[in-house]
């Protein structure tokens, strides 16, 4: 199972990334509007052009991803939700367990299923107040190992060895 940071942020997602890419160096694996997906002729002109995802690989096996929160939606940032632990576990029956177990007396927000983008997918806050999401994709096994064939050339390890990586 791999563990990647994922950050929530109030419409400066992209902002923030492009910073990170200058930083971490390599490309976005992933860039979604908030326009390309389903329903969004119900946002905001504004909203429509805020980050549903984005990724960017900060090291071999860390992944840092984020989104911009949607205040329409119900959503808001506050100090203590801008960050979620994302697991994304080997198998689909280790994605159920996960997110059965961790959930447990929390607060689910998005019910683990399959997703328009590919993934099984769910989030919630565990009962300790703890935001966590789920994924799994059985394709991305072979999307890492194209991944970290690109790295060495994507990701210069003099811009990386400014962070801590571990």
């Amino acid at each position: 199972m791999k563990v990647h940071p994922y950050l929530n942020f109030d419409g400066n997602a992209e902002e923030a990334f492009d910073f990170y890419k200058s930083v971490f160096g390599g490309e976005f694996m992933s860039h979604i509007k908030m326009k390309d997906g389903p329903d969004s002729g119900n946002l905001s002109r504004e909203d429509q052009n805020r980050t549903m995802h984005i990724s960017l690989p900060i090291a071999k096996d860390t992944i840092l991803m984020a989104s911009d929160v949607i205040e329409s939606s119900g959503q808001s940032l506050e100090t203590g939700n801008n960050m979620h632990i994302m697991l994304c576990p080997i198998s689909k029956e280790e994605a159920d367990r996960l997110f059965d177990e961790l959930s447990k007396g929390g607060d689910i927000e998005m019910h683990l299923d399959e997703q328009f983008w590919g993934d099984y997918y769910g989030s919630f806050t565990d009962k300790f107040g703890v935001k966590w999401m789920v994924s799994f994709n059985d394709q991305k096994e072979e999307t890492s190992k194209e991944l970290e064939e690109q790295l060495p050339d994507d990701i210069s390890l003099s811009k990386t060895e400014k962070a801590p990586l571990s």
